[in-house]
């Protein structure tokens, strides 16, 4: 059977939605779409590009209609009508207002766009993205000479007013986020003097997405010097993107290629790069130490695992302190897994859509299992003899738990998702592609 996302489908807020019960063995083959963090970093890229830039494979979801519609508000171009996407970059203007939505990518990438901007602009998102960190990176924008009124929040809503010029050096605690960097890095290349950034904080959570973020600048022409771990030397000069195609999203793919652990039999994720800088490229390694057998077939992966039936999912002890994205779905597999199981590195997830440790904790408890969380990291206590219970489990407004909560569903029966709608952030099409994945 194959999977494709071309139908919409989800319920609205306050609904809940029947997780799936696994019937029987899988053998699927679902086709991801592209990468939510290569999706609004080309969109970005390709706003301060040269020449107009062409973008395939772009993922549609509310966080890249998020981007295109704070970049359209700058006075970029964005015709994204057909499959190929068409970006005609322009000078960037001030005047306007960004709504950030829950969008992380938004509220970090932006605001150092302001630096090149002819006036302020203004930015706020929804409720809970008020309290998602913001903090170290309207530091970085004030070192560098920008006028920013958050009213000592360190969180939206604030203004960033341009500067009348750019020092070519910043200091930048990114331990709450890479993204901080990230949003500094792409905006350097445009700046006078290009820019030298230094992380400041103890630790660098996500430091793939920062890599993947110098892969793309060099992809783009652009002179990315890296003198040690915290140091990252951008040099002034052009961006030439031209035409530009995104991988499938790792990450997304993650549910889909954990349910085989769960249900048996095997998944297919076509398109799967041979090496990437995506996070999600680590779950191939860790879901064979969790019992699944993974195979690269040209650019086919394929998943295969007993299930829980026949052989149960194997403990694990993880640092997912370079991917912690994928910590949802890993935690999701600990919960149902034979032993107790521990996920650590993970502290900056508290500062996520929601504070992922926590939610992850109060929804395995709420279903029975048992499960810790300390600064950093998980502890589980894997599946309790007499299994989980049913539930109405809690998204949070956040898309990773929404799939988190479908991979338990698979396992216990009576399982209901609050919200699972809010997989439109990264995967409008969740609810149809999972249901089609089982074959219901």
């Amino acid at each position: 059977m194959s999977v494709a996302a071309t139908h919409p489908i989800g319920t609205g807020p306050g609904e809940v939605w029947p997780a799936p019960l696994a019937s029987g063995s899988l053998d699927a083959t679902v086709e991801v779409p592209g990468s939510k963090s290569l999706t609004n970093r080309f969109l970005v890229l390709a706003a301060l590009a040269d020449a107009p830039v062409t973008i395939r494979g772009g993922l549609r979801s509310r966080d890249s209609a998020l981007m295109m519609a704070a970049l359209r508000g700058m006075s970029v171009e964005i015709d994204d009508a057909g499959a190929a996407w068409q970006v005609t970059p322009a000078s960037v203007r001030g005047g306007t207002h960004v709504d950030c939505g829950l969008a992380g990518t938004v509220m970090r990438f932006v605001p150092p766009l302001v630096l090149l901007a002819d006036g302020p602009v203004t930015f706020d998102g929804d409720e809970g993205a008020r309290v998602r960190p913001m903090g170290p990176l309207l530091d970085a924008l004030r070192a560098l000479g920008a006028t920013v009124d958050d009213e000592g929040r360190g969180t939206l809503p604030f203004t960033v007013t341009p500067p009348a010029a750019v020092p070519a050096e910043v200091d930048v605690d990114s331990s709450a986020s890479s993204q901080f960097v990230t949003g500094l890095l792409l905006v350097a290349p445009r700046l006078p003097h290009g820019l030298t950034i230094r992380h400041t904080g103890e630790t660098l959570p996500s430091l793939p997405h920062i890599d993947m973020t110098c892969e793309t600048l060099r992809e783009a022409g652009v002179r990315v010097d890296q003198p040690d771990e915290r140091t990252w030397v951008v040099h002034p000069g052009s961006i030439a993107l031209g035409d530009v195609r995104v991988e499938p999203d790792l990450s997304n793919a993650g549910p889909f290629i954990a349910a085989p652990l769960v249900a048996g039999g095997t998944v297919r994720i076509p398109g799967w790069p041979a090496s990437t800088t995506q996070p999600g490229a680590l779950f191939p390694e860790i879901l064979e130490r969790m019992g699944a057998t993974c195979a690269l077939d040209g650019d086919v992966l394929s998943v295969t695992a007993p299930g829980l039936a026949d052989g149960g999912i194997d403990a694990i002890d993880a640092d997912l302190s370079p991917a912690g994205e994928i910590t949802p779905t890993i935690a999701a597999l600990c919960a149902l897994a034979t032993g107790a199981s521990s996920l650590t590195g993970i502290g900056h997830l508290r500062g996520h859509e929601t504070d992922r440790l926590a939610a992850i904790t109060a929804e395995v408890e709420r279903v029975g299992g048992a499960c810790e969380a300390a600064d950093e990291s998980l502890t589980f206590g894997g599946l309790p003899e007499g299994g989980l219970n049913a539930a109405v489990m809690e998204t949070y407004h956040d898309h990773r738990m929404a799939t988190f909560a479908a991979i338990i569903g698979l396992a216990v029966p009576g399982v209901e998702i609050l919200d699972v709608g809010t997989t439109s952030k990264t995967m409008p099409d969740f609810p149809a592609m999972w249901k089609a994945m089982l074959g219901a």
